[in-house]
């Protein structure tokens, strides 16, 4: 069933206003499990609609809106930035600063897109709270802090979440991707890969860099334990399964002739299924320990950072989606995706009550830019999608087919 024409119609006249709504969520990024503001000025937007939207979960935003008898629906957009000093150019770019946990001051961007996620959960608000006729039941608008950091999902259930709204019975959400406007991709099945990140201090015994005698070098073993990581995936895993260990920092010592007394490494680990998830956390975790008692050393301390879960579409649910959104978008709008290993908290929401989810990707880039080449990925100092017009009108399109499909009057 495609999108009544009123909803269309209203999408199209009101695409000025949710554009500058774009731009100045766009300039006013927040760090993880700080954005204040940003819950602020949702909040203010939902109370516009007559909707009383409350924090979850620190800066989490919650809304409900009830329209009749129908099904429980949950739509989630999450809201952080990135501690990343944009290099876009564009006339509306960030020159927000933040500070991280450790203290540290750092230049703050949308540079994973939450800006557009922001404003498409908006606007779907906005066009269902107008056109009533359009559909019945409830949707729970969840509005979700702290995604980079695998911190917000967690906190917002358990802040009690689901004693505070009625029970959904599936979860939607989407992300913003470099690749077309106009485009969406949905995966069957397993769409993002599991994360596992570490923290690992390896201790040794300082000692003058001309005395190695007296010394447990940390920074050789460190050397050792970064060489033999490489093993896991190669020698260990199957070639049909995958799996990514890659070690992102290493830090030791101060100065070129004293042998420091510790070393510290942080892992990253993405994996799609939990059997291969905790086989590579075992190894890792007896490679870091048997390197150290293979140089003398004390244990190591290994803490765990964050742990992402698997963001798995429900096959059924993700297969009605596909065909409202080639109803909606057309069919060459529309992709299956293979699984991606970047990952995602979204999973913890339809996880935690047992339902269906799902998630998928829209495109932002205008297609010459995709031709020529895309300046910048997520993350990247340069991510600008460029083709905002067409890319926030295909996700209220996309994530108003998803709704509709159980909720459509």
């Amino acid at each position: 069933m495609a999108l009544p024409s009123a909803l269309l119609d209203d999408l199209a006249t009101g695409m000025d206003a949710l554009e500058d709504l774009y731009r100045e969520f766009h300039r006013m990024p927040e760090l993880s499990m700080e954005e204040h503001r940003t819950a602020e000025r949702i909040s203010e937007f939902l109370r516009g609609l007559g909707l009383a939207p409350f924090v979850c979960g620190g800066t989490g935003v919650v809304a409900e809106l009830r329209n009749g008898d129908g099904p429980v629906l949950a739509y989630r957009a999450d809201t952080d930035g990135l501690p990343i000093e944009e290099a876009t150019g564009l006339p509306y770019a960030s020159r927000a600063t933040g500070t991280l946990p450790d203290g540290t001051e750092t230049k703050v961007m949308h540079g994973c897109g939450h800006d557009t996620h922001i404003v498409t959960g908006l606007e779907i608000a906005r066009l269902l709270a107008t056109h009533r006729e359009a559909w019945s039941g409830t949707v729970v608008f969840l509005f979700q802090p702290g995604e980079e950091t695998a911190a917000g999902a967690a906190a917002m259930i358990s802040d009690g979440l689901w004693d505070r709204v009625p029970t959904p019975e599936a979860a939607y959400g989407q992300h913003i991707s470099p690749f077309t406007a106009g485009g969406v991709r949905l995966a069957v099945g397993t769409a993002m890969s599991m994360a596992d990140s570490l923290r690992v201090t390896v201790h040794g015994r300082q000692a003058h860099g001309s005395q190695p005698e007296n010394a447990i070098d940390p920074i050789v073993l460190g050397s050792h334990i970064v060489t033999r990581l490489q093993t896991v995936v190669s020698r260990e895993i199957g070639g049909t399964d995958m799996a990514v260990v890659t070690v992102g920092t290493f830090h030791a010592g101060t100065k070129e002739n004293i042998i420091p007394d510790r070393a510290e490494l942080t892992l990253n680990i993405r994996t799609f299924e939990p059997e291969v998830r905790e086989k590579v956390l075992a190894a890792v975790h007896r490679i870091i320990e048997g390197e150290a008692q293979a140089s003398g050393a004390p244990a190591p301390t290994v803490e765990e950072m964050y742990r992402f879960p698997r963001c798995f579409n429900d096959e059924a649910e993700a297969e009605a989606l596909l065909t409202a959104f080639r109803t909606e978008l057309g069919e060459d709008a529309v992709g299956v995706a293979p699984p991606v290993t970047g990952s995602e908290d979204f999973g913890h929401f339809p996880d935690s009550l047992g339902i269906p989810g799902v998630y998928w990707f829209f495109g932002g880039y205008s297609a010459e830019t995709v031709e020529k080449g895309i300046p910048g990925g997520n993350h990247s100092p340069f991510f600008g999608p460029d083709d905002v017009r067409t890319s926030l009108d295909t996700s209220v399109r996309a994530g108003l087919a998803a709704l509709l499909t159980r909720a459509g009057a």
